[in-house]
């Protein structure tokens, strides 16, 4: 007979053994993923030392001082551009009461739905020598070819002003947070105090934001490094652009490598800069901050004001999609709307599924930090979320070298033993493809359903527990109606995300595959900017919705 003491100490017993092991299988899910995460970086780990040092010293005397100076160059440009321009507008529409300042306030994040590249080839068609504004002002002014000098874009401050234009809206959002968050009444008093605007911005506001700027340009940085499409278009020679070189046009799989490990030993500084500025952010809103009052610019100041804030919307987004609105009425594709269907459904069904797969395996991440606080598991899930940082390039090469090689074995081995006649499984079929894109956007959904998940308490979960619920019922009456909205969202951008990738897209896809990014690519590298207009138009479309629901989060509402 078992006394109620021993009852309660076998029962408690059994309920700390089902914790352990519930426990130990959200480590083990953290580990996995992060695992499969990290093959890529493990694979361009170990080609480091491979060949020793000559492939370095035949690098150096060849293509990496270009690759280097072009990269770090065009990163500080971008910098340069996207930096002032989200500091000015986010402070402008914070602070001060002009013309239009609600509209530009959501319109300023509009040209991050155009990805780079499209914006990149609308720009130098319609600056080229026969391009239309070139065209008007030789019509009006009588000019002939040698008679003016017009400045040439395809070149590193060109592409630096095409990607400024697009990524300054990541410096906005978070800067129009850090300048909302404090209070206005610190920059009042300092002008209260006779200091002048001026003056008052770069002592009192501009310090207490730098956290959150250099969040927002770690992530300029980031994405300017991992562009492919630009740099590729005016032949600028980037790490990007070398890798997809040495891979697929010089089939040197070493110094591909051997660039990709250079590529992610800058990721890995950009990284470290992006956790650092987290570690000053301002994160709770000062109540003073919403109660002061916003100062009401002069009709000379306001015009000003308006005209700062309209030039980026007009240049990196409006005028874009007006020449591509234009290209597809008078000329479009040249296939017609049925192939352009296929590219469309194409597209479609590989964000579908790589969204899918990605809020999947977020879910199971953001519950496994919601259980764990183990170190290793919090650098499984660390190393699991790298992968948005992660170019896609680099993706693409660190995956293929490994799972190149295992594709053509397990391939081998069914064609032998099993009858098997079909194409490489792996590599064939678009599962690499599907892997890359995972990994690469695992972190966009990550971020937005576990943000979402640190909300729930967990005294909620407790409650449900002792009432009996099981832990599926748990999720499916109570966490799943608080999360669905983040899950939702965190798909959509997901799903816009790979409708714009390029470099992997490019490198890892079968041959029957065409998506509408690389149907962009493949007539703008044909100079047929007019044909690609259609698909690039319907890329920057589907874009604009998660920009704005971006939007409406960094506005807090």
């Amino acid at each position: 007979m078992i006394v109620p003491g021993n009852a309660i100490s076998v029962f408690q017993d059994h309920q700390r053994m089902i914790d352990k092991l519930r426990l130990d299988g959200w480590l083990m899910t953290a580990g996995v993923v992060a695992l499969l995460a990290a093959i890529p970086l493990i694979a361009i780990l170990f080609y480091l030392p491979v060949g020793g040092t000559q492939p370095w010293n035949h690098l150096w005397q060849t293509t990496l001082p270009d690759y280097l100076f072009n990269t770090l160059l065009l990163m500080l440009l971008v910098a340069l551009i996207a930096g002032p321009i989200g500091v000015l507008t986010a402070w402008l529409v914070t602070v001060a009461d002009f013309p239009g300042r609600a509209v530009f306030s959501w319109m300023l994040v509009l040209p991050l739905a155009a990805p780079a590249y499209v914006i990149a080839y609308v720009y130098t068609d319609f600056l080229s020598f026969a391009g239309p504004l070139q065209s008007t002002l030789r019509s009006f002014f009588g000019w002939e070819m040698g008679d003016y000098w017009f400045p040439e874009i395809r070149n590193i401050p060109g592409a630096a002003l095409m990607l400024g234009l697009v990524l300054y809206p990541y410096v906005y959002l978070l800067a129009r947070s850090a300048f909302a968050v404090q209070s206005r009444n610190q920059f009042q008093a300092a002008r209260s105090l006779g200091t002048g605007p001026g003056r008052a911005f770069f002592r009192i506001a501009l310090p207490c934001a730098r956290p959150a700027i250099a969040g927002g340009l770690a992530l300029v940085l980031m994405e300017t490094l991992a562009d492919f499409g630009v740099a590729e278009y005016f032949a600028i020679p980037t790490f990007s652009t070398g890798i997809f070189r040495s891979w697929l046009a010089m089939g040197d799989k070493l110094a591909a490598m051997k660039l990709a490990a250079i590529m992610m030993l800058v990721v890995m500084l950009l990284l470290w800069l992006e956790s650092a500025s987290r570690k000053g952010r301002v994160t709770s809103k000062d109540t003073l901050a919403s109660r002061a009052t916003i100062r009401k610019l002069s009709t000379g100041k306001g015009a000003l004001a308006a005209l700062t804030c309209a030039m980026p919307i007009l240049l990196g987004f409006v005028l874009p999609v007006l020449i591509l609105v234009n290209y597809a009425v008078s000329t479009g594709d040249s296939q017609g709307w049925g192939e352009l269907w296929e590219y469309t459904l194409s597209s479609i069904r590989l964000a579908i599924i790589v969204a899918l797969l990605a809020v999947g395996f977020s879910f199971l991440l953001a519950y496994a930090q919601r259980s764990i606080s183990s170190g290793f598991g919090k650098a499984a899930i660390r190393v699991a979320t790298l992968g948005y940082a992660l170019p896609g390039a680099l993706l693409a090469v660190g995956l293929l070298a490994p799972l190149g090689t295992f594709d053509q074995w397990l391939t081998g081995i069914l064609q032998d033993r099993a009858d098997f006649s079909g194409s490489l499984l792996l590599t064939g079929s678009g599962m690499i493809l599907v892997y890359a894109l995972v990994v690469r956007f695992l972190t966009v959904s990550f971020n937005s359903i576990s943000g979402q998940m640190t909300k729930i308490p967990d005294s909620m979960d407790a409650a449900a527990r002792s009432l009996g619920a099981s832990p599926g019922r748990v999720v499916r009456k109570i966490h799943m109606p608080i999360l669905g909205s983040s899950i939702a969202a965190s798909a959509m951008l997901v799903f816009v995300d790979v409708l714009r990738e390029l470099p992997a897209t490019l490198i890892l896809r079968p041959f029957n595959l065409e998506t509408l990014a690389t149907r962009v690519y493949r007539l703008a590298s044909d100079e047929r900017i007019a044909e690609a207009s259609t698909s690039a138009l319907l890329i920057v479309l589907v874009g604009l919705l998660p920009v704005l629901l971006l939007n409406r989060i960094g506005n807090g509402r």
